[in-house]
């Protein structure tokens, strides 16, 4: 099917996307999976969403409450999954909204059945980690860091990159030239070395992180918008801005930028994968993440000191592997979406269908068109 030539350059762009059904179908389930890792705190956490006690209405999701709000003993913050609570929601004309997965990343049941790490149960749907953690809590709330981490640093990387590679490429010369002498300096620092040194110096965090990936992550990028430059600063109509006197800034931006940007879009869901493995990998080793905070990479060690407790191991690697894929395809896709020669086959007129135009009448034997003929589209009898 052709993508009709009326329609905008990014349109079309959309429609050859939309064409590739696994590449289209991932992008709406990871989106979907996204939307829903943003409503953790509905879906899976240790306090309810609504209670009703004694006539009075609480929304423990949002304000803490002591535990003599609802007739305990202690002015503590109450703990919704006490017996004794669940009990006093249960008397007549109380109840509580709990959420479908009633776990949160931190939450300790001490009144679990069975030793951690426990094996899956109608209580726990994918069983626990060795601290008694519930693992589905942990899943979903470890995914959603790894995306958000993910977002934070492509974008981070694609603005440096963006911008070295615009300057690069657009002045070229010595500031080329000198660019490029640092990025081979700066690119031969060890970069795990620095992580250890600054993860032994500071308290680790998400922020810091952030920073130290982020001052190694935009150089890949950064070649491609080089060379994009390079090809389209010499073309007509740069030319003629220059000749009109056009600043450099608003040809960079106006003119060259946006049809340098191919790489850039392509390159987004390559780079959010590697983004998720390294902080996937940095966790793993103990280098990524503060303590406590729910982390894929951290899961993946439990399941290795966990030899026997598979669920671990096994639904941690699911969700990576699930999560990786989709992007993939999504990469695979958006990369035949914007592959000039799918475009240039857009613009290929269609054969004819006529099939007394396309095959010789019997009888007769089949003459070449003569050459004008051709070119004016007129049939040879």
């Amino acid at each position: 099917m052709s993508v009709p030539l009326s329609l905008s350059p990014t349109r079309r762009a959309w429609l050859r996307f939309k064409r590739n059904r696994l590449g289209y179908w991932s992008l709406v389930v990871f989106a979907g999976l996204v939307v829903l890792s943003l409503l953790a705190e509905v879906l899976s956490n240790d306090r309810p969403l609504l209670v009703r006690y004694q006539g009075q209405w609480y929304t423990p999701i949002l304000t803490d409450y002591p535990e003599t709000t609802f007739g305990g003993d202690f002015p503590t913050p109450t703990d919704y999954l006490d017996p004794f609570i669940r009990q006093q929601f249960s008397a007549e004309g109380n109840w509580a909204w709990y959420p479908p997965n009633p776990y949160g990343p931190k939450t300790l049941n001490y009144f679990a059945k069975y030793p951690n790490p426990s094996a899956p149960s109608l209580d726990n749907w994918l069983g626990t980690d060795d601290r008694g953690r519930d693992l589905l809590a942990q899943l979903i709330y470890g995914f959603r860091v790894s995306v958000l981490f993910a977002l934070a640093l492509t974008f981070t990387g694609v603005v440096l990159g963006v911008l070295t590679g615009a300057v690069q490429g657009y002045f070229g010369g010595k500031t080329d030239l000198a660019f490029q002498r640092f990025i081979e300096v700066w690119g031969s620092m060890p970069e795990l070395y620095l992580l250890i040194i600054f993860s032994a110096v500071f308290t680790p965090s998400l922020g810091l992180l952030l920073v130290l990936l982020s001052l190694f992550g935009w150089m890949g990028l950064s070649d491609y918008v080089r060379a994009e430059f390079l090809r389209n600063r010499q073309m007509d109509y740069v030319r003629a801005a220059r000749a009109m006197g056009v600043g450099h800034w608003q040809i960079i931006t106006r003119h060259i930028l946006p049809n340098s940007l191919t790489p850039v879009v392509t390159f987004l869901p390559f780079r959010m994968s590697a983004a998720i493995l390294a902080l996937t990998s940095l966790d793993f080793l103990g280098l990524g993440v503060p303590p406590g905070t729910p982390s894929l990479g951290e899961l993946l060690s439990q399941g290795k000191n966990n030899i026997d407790a598979w669920w671990i191991s096994l639904s941690t690697f699911a969700v990576l592997v699930v999560t990786l894929l989709l992007l993939t395809f999504m990469g695979d896709a958006l990369r035949d979406a914007l592959d000039p020669r799918k475009a240039d086959s857009d613009q290929s007129p269609e054969l004819p269908s006529n099939p007394t135009q396309s095959e010789p009448r019997s009888g007769s034997v089949p003459v070449a068109p003569d050459r004008a003929d051709a070119q004016r589209g007129v049939a040879t009898p």
